[in-house]
């Protein structure tokens, strides 16, 4: 189901998070309570910083299948990666100019959707890495297509002023539904206010009720747990929202 979350005293969850199917990143110095008790059953959390920043939900992007790290990356942080991440997950350095990953990438298990300037090199190591079909494409005419939505492999958000034309081509490229929609009580920037996997959805902690609802259909939350959760989940917002 979706969460509310909060990482220090940001709702940008998604900035200090990398959140996919089999594992979840999350910056160093976070409260340990953040994403770990409700993912440490499921997948490795693992805290890292890239480059020294903690902006790492910024800066990586990844999938199931694996995590590409921005040239700024350390050797250390590299190897502690390596050392954390599961076994079948690819990991790789990249050299790319557009060195914010996960603003310029968005991406499932099995489509990446991104940046139109993005380098032809960098576009095969995503293809090549996270196993996935590279799409070039803009999100609403942002060319931030990471920043401007959010996708697992069941459904995804984007930015509220993309047109119907526009969700009907990704959508048919992603092989997802597609909703308009934003996090945080109205902000447009999707990828920096959540993150998301097949099973699982935190958002900041200024997402109202009905954007939790949005997240929670279109990403079919409420199929992935007991439905008396999610009912008393929702008489629980109810109350605070009343």
């Amino acid at each position: 189901m979706a969460v509310r979350a909060q990482f220090e005293n940001s709702n940008e969850i998604g900035v200090f998070s990398r959140l996919t199917n089999s594992y979840c990143l999350v910056a160093i110095g976070g409260s340990e309570k953040f994403l770990q008790s409700e993912l440490a059953d499921n997948l490795p959390v693992i805290h890292t910083s890239i480059g020294g920043t903690r902006i790492i939900g910024r800066l990586t992007v990844g999938n199931r299948h694996g995590l590409l790290v921005p040239n700024s990356t350390s050797d250390q942080e590299l190897q502690h990666l390596r050392n954390s991440l599961p076994d079948q997950v690819a990991i790789q350095r990249i050299e790319e100019r557009l060195s914010a990953l996960g603003n310029v990438v968005a991406c499932n298990d099995y489509v990446a959707l991104v940046h139109p300037d993005i380098d032809r090199e960098t576009e095969e190591i995503i293809a090549d890495v996270l196993q996935v079909e590279v799409f070039r494409q803009t999100v609403a005419d942002n060319v931030l297509v990471g920043s401007y939505c959010a996708i697992s492999n069941q459904g995804g958000i984007v930015h509220p002023r993309t047109t119907i034309q526009d969700q009907d081509e990704l959508s048919s490229l992603l092989q997802v539904p597609l909703v308009a929609g934003t996090v945080n009580r109205g902000s447009d920037v999707i990828g920096a206010g959540m993150v998301v996997n097949d099973w699982s959805a935190f958002c900041g902690l200024d997402t109202t009720a009905t954007e939790l609802s949005v997240v929670e259909s279109i990403f079919k939350l409420q199929d992935a747990q007991p439905s008396t959760i999610v009912t008393s989940m929702r008489d629980a917002l109810v109350d605070t929202y009343s």
